[in-house]
């Protein structure tokens, strides 16, 4: 999404824009913002890309929330970012067997394990926590 420069657009000149309210507006707004992207900064054109881009954020941020991943899902996928093996989780949640019950889904993380997992290999805590719950949009 466009940032707000000193460029931006006078405010005296209205912008003209439509509500998305269902995926037909949606794609018309899509659809729009593909040859608004190489607007001149500071241009009426640049003004309406993010004016739609921001109803477009909205709008797919309502309809279509991201989830944080399942959390052993998250320790696995950081495992094969970085090249690790399981082993590497041995000094972080646990003795091995530990490391296993807690990768076969017998044993919850606990929150010193969060923790560590998040200062040892940098998962994001939401991740770890894995709540299900979409982070709130900003109203």
């Amino acid at each position: 999404m466009p940032s707000m420069t000193a460029s931006t657009h006078k405010l005296a000149e209205p912008i003209a824009a439509f509500p998305i309210r269902d995926d037909d507006d949606l794609a018309k707004a899509l659809a729009e913002i593909g040859p608004l992207l190489n607007s001149a900064p500071g241009s009426a054109e640049e003004a309406r890309l993010e004016v739609l881009s921001v109803l477009v954020h909205d709008y797919e941020a309502r309809h279509f929330p991201v989830l944080p991943p399942d959390p052993i899902e998250a320790i696995k996928f950081r495992l094969d970012q970085q090249g690790l093996t399981t082993k590497a989780l041995e000094g972080v949640i646990g003795s091995r067997t530990r490391v296993f019950e807690v990768l076969k889904k017998k044993r919850q993380l606990t929150l010193p394990m969060i923790r560590k997992l998040h200062s040892a290999l940098g998962i994001p805590f939401n991740s770890l926590l894995g709540t299900g719950v979409a982070a709130p949009t900003p109203a």
